[in-house]
């Protein structure tokens, strides 16, 4: 089933594909909270609130960002599997 799958244990190719997508995926983390940081920061400061509003809100996209990488992962890992393994899968 979708996101129930241990693709680590899979093919090379499987694994190579999870393990990009899990990079960007915390890259992404890694880049939303630094940005909230940097908003909290520059909240402190009268002159950097506009920007610092930025910053929150370009942190957020990117907090939207990772559930949509982590669907496009498993749809990628779904269609390299096969097709009658998936269709056995959805029917659970």
């Amino acid at each position: 089933m979708i996101f129930e799958q241990d693709h680590r244990r899979k093919g090379p190719r499987a694994r190579r594909v999870y393990a990009i997508y899990e990079i960007l995926y915390t890259l992404v983390d890694f880049v939303a909270a630094l940005l909230f940081i940097i908003g909290s920061i520059f909240f402190f400061f009268e002159n950097l609130v506009f920007a610092g509003t930025w910053f929150f809100l370009i942190g957020s996209i990117c907090f939207a960002a990772k559930p949509t990488i982590r669907l496009t992962c498993e749809l990628r890992l779904m269609a390299m599997g096969d097709v009658e393994e998936v269709a056995e899968r959805l029917e659970k």
